[in-house]
This record gives C-alpha cells, structure tokens and sequence, in this order.
C-alpha cells in the first residue's frame, strides 16, 4: 500500500514550508549572527539566550504563546487585524512565523560560530585593499562562511521537515492548508494505519540520514576553506 492524495498533499505542504521558512530564516540570520559574532555590547548574552530557547524550550510552550499573541485578543493579531490581514493563527503564514522561531538557533548557531572562526585578518587585509564594507562581507566574509551556511540551511530545512509540537498548536491539522507530514504520521498512527505510517515514517528516516551525512561530508572541506 503506498502513498494516498492526503499524504502526497501533506508532503507537498511541508516542503514549501521548510523552503519558505529556510530562506527567511538565513535573511535573518545571517545579519544576527554577524552582529552576535563581532559585537561586545552587553545584548549579546540576552540576545544569545533569546536565540537559543527553542532549544530547550518544549515546542508546545512556544506554540502556545505564539497561538496568544497572533490571536485576536494578542498584540500582534490585534495589529494584523487592524491592518485588514485577519487573523495568522492557524494558517500557513503562521506555521512560517512558528517554524521561523522554533528553527532560529539552528540558523543562526552555524554563522556565528563559522564568523567567529575567520578572525579579524580577512576584514584587516580586505581594509588595506580599500574594499567597502559590503564588498567585504559579500566577497569574503560569506564565502569563508560557506561551512556555516551550508549547515544553517541544511539544519533549518531538516528541523522544519520534522517540527510536530509548534505546527500543531499554530497550525493545527487543516487538510491542504496546515497539516504536514509530521501530523499526518500521527493521524495515521492514531487510526491505526501502520502500513501507511510506515511509508512517512520511513521517509523521514532515509531524509535524517542524509542530512547528517551531507554535513559531515561536507564540513571538513569548509573548515579547511576557513583555516586556509
């Protein structure tokens, strides 16, 4: 017994949102993990704490509280109300908003450590070639990067892929419209349809694997880039 329509729509939904959510998380990201790395303003350890609690943080907690304040009665939803967008809560612009900050330190983690690492002779040579500022972040500083970027993308897209708690207290479990995979294994295990479950399952097994084969495969190539 293979894959059915619902399976094939729940599929199809996460990968648009793990794509979604990824290239908005590295926007972000990658200009907080730069500051995080070269700044010595005393925000950096609140701001770090902030950027690391979904880490510890039980996803059902986070998506509680985001379920409070994009609600009608919350700061944000009375905002989006007003401005006529309605209401994000279960919605695929919500599940983004919930997937962006449940995945945030797995983006920005990465970039800083591989910011970290290049020092500041890059920056120092870059400077004494009379190169702007942007030309060094983007002819040097990002490609020195490579190894951090890579694993900011491949971590938040895998890490979406797999969310369960967050999506489903913001998204909730809307045919075609929020429910992804992860919620989809569950409303097969809770009918008992073990066979189906096990082609999902299975799925997101072979997918992990690569994952972390592709970041061990390709991390000690980016570290020689950065110590080179």
């Amino acid at each position: 017994m293979g894959l059915n329509a619902d399976d094939w729509s729940a599929i199809y939904l996460t990968v648009k949102l793990a794509s979604l959510s990824t290239i908005l998380l590295l926007l972000l990201a990658i200009p907080l993990a730069w500051w995080l790395a070269r700044t010595h303003s005393r925000l950096k350890r609140p701001l770090s704490v902030l950027v690391t609690l979904p880490m510890v943080l039980p996803p059902t907690v986070l998506g509680f509280y985001l379920l409070v304040l994009l609600g009608p009665q919350g700061l944000i939803g009375q905002l989006t109300q007003s401005l006529g967008w309605g209401l994000l809560p279960f919605s695929f612009s919500g599940m983004v908003i919930g997937s962006m900050l449940y995945s945030l330190p797995f983006a920005v983690q990465p970039l800083q450590q591989s910011f970290e690492a290049m020092g500041d002779w890059p920056m120092e040579v870059a400077a004494t070639l009379r190169a702007s500022p942007g030309d060094v972040f983007f002819s040097v500083v990002l490609p020195m990067a490579r190894s951090g970027l890579v694993s900011a993308a491949v971590m938040s897209f895998a890490h979406t892929v797999g969310e369960f708690g967050v999506i489903l207290m913001i998204g909730g479990n809307i045919p075609d419209k929020t429910r992804v995979l992860s919620i989809q294994i569950y409303n097969h295990v809770e009918a008992m349809e073990y066979a189906q479950g096990h082609w999902l399952a299975g799925g997101l097994l072979v997918f992990s694997f690569a994952v972390l084969w592709t970041l061990h495969h390709f991390k000690p190539t980016a570290d020689r880039l950065i110590s080179s």
